[in-house]
């Protein structure tokens, strides 16, 4: 098994290896969340699988590259990502907006990176607190498939190290509308003399990504993992490529949180022709970043995909001035992106198709029951 070089080759490994096992991974979530006592946390446990899974599908491609273990390691991103998700909704939708709950759940985070095996009862600050093992079960499925790894000692500190900042986000963002672009400044400014020239809002976006961890992972169940490789990836990873990421994630929630109230970096742009300038910039430096890297070609098509498919979401199509947007972003990220984008489109209208098929042959089936 090789990492592909091209965009055919990659979206055919995609579409036949690893979207159906990342399906069925979620599948088997799904069914152990569906078993979880406490009714709110079964709620938001089955929404983060339901509206989210498609993250686990986006981190997945990146277990390619641990070639013939692949199937162990989308089995850890999986479990990983929907802890993330998990997490992420009940900070977010529960009435809860105390850091100190927050920290609490996300104890289970550094948990799932490292061979900590301690009880911790990761929900005592919040009313809710029976989900049946749901949650150290994803926890030991994390460190049950990095025992298995060949460097994990080797990537065990960067991975933390990413984490961390990860986990500081989801505390900060999810406090009291009065406290948390405060708490989110305050912050970047601890940050800031190790980073490049930035944004306060832009070093948030760049935290809030879990594809470094997720390439680091993968490589650890190579055969040879050098530490400057490792710095590599680290350095080709963070700041930028994740950050582009979560840019793209945002860019295209902005309606939709502007409704609901949320926090989205994006809306710190005072214009748009400078979220344009600044979503190039990310772009030029990713490309940047990713040169010398082991795989390089693959790393490059999987941030210039990231482009593509985020872009080619109806939600952009939906929101006044977006696509006009997208095509100037596209058309600066190239070929590749442009490739991604119509894939995503093509991608999206058949899975609608088959939704909606699925959909009238249940409503029949439920027509006939009834009759």
């Amino acid at each position: 098994m090789r990492v592909p070089t091209n965009a055919i080759t990659l979206m055919a490994k995609v579409y036949n290896n690893v979207i159906p096992q990342v399906k069925r991974e979620l599948n088997e979530w799904k069914k152990r969340a569906e078993q979880i006592p406490n009714e709110e946390l079964r709620k938001q446990a089955l929404m983060s699988i339901e509206k989210k899974g498609f993250h686990c599908e986006g981190g997945g491609i990146l277990a390619i590259l641990a070639l013939s273990h692949q199937t162990d390691c989308i089995r850890f991103i999986v479990a990983y990502q929907t802890i993330s998700d998990y997490l992420d909704n009940l900070c977010d939708r529960s009435t809860s907006l105390d850091p100190i709950d927050f920290t609490s759940l996300h104890v289970s985070i550094n948990h799932a990176l490292s061979q900590n095996l301690d009880h911790f009862n990761y929900y005592q600050y919040r009313l809710d607190q029976d989900d049946g093992g749901y949650l150290f079960e994803l926890v030991s499925t994390c460190q049950e498939i990095l025992a298995k790894t060949k460097h994990l000692s080797k990537i065990q500190k960067p991975i933390l190290e990413l984490a961390e900042i990860y986990c500081d986000l989801q505390i900060h963002k999810h406090v009291h509308i009065d406290e948390r672009e405060i708490r989110l400044t305050q912050w970047y400014e601890k940050h800031v003399n190790n980073l490049p020239e930035m944004h306060w809002y832009e070093f948030s976006a760049c935290a809030g990504s879990t594809l470094g961890i997720f390439c680091l992972v993968a490589y650890a169940f190579c055969d040879n993992l050098t530490e400057e490789q490792i710095e590599g990836v680290l350095k080709g990873y963070f700041p930028y490529v994740q950050g582009l990421h979560i840019l793209l994630d945002y860019f295209i929630d902005q309606e939709e949180d502007r409704l609901g109230g949320d926090l989205n970096f994006c809306s710190y742009y005072n214009s748009k022709d400078y979220m344009i300038k600044r979503f190039q910039h990310f772009i030029t430096n990713a490309d940047n970043q990713v040169i010398g890297i082991p795989n390089e070609n693959f790393h490059r098509m999987i941030f210039k995909g990231l482009i593509g498919v985020y872009l080619s979401d109806i939600k952009v199509q939906q929101q006044i001035g977006m696509k006009d947007i997208a095509k100037q972003i596209i058309k600066q990220a190239g070929f590749t992106s442009l490739f991604f984008y119509l894939n995503g489109k093509i991608y999206r209208s058949i899975k609608l198709f088959v939704q909606h098929r699925e959909q009238t042959v249940e409503d029949r089936q439920e027509q006939i029951s009834y009759t």
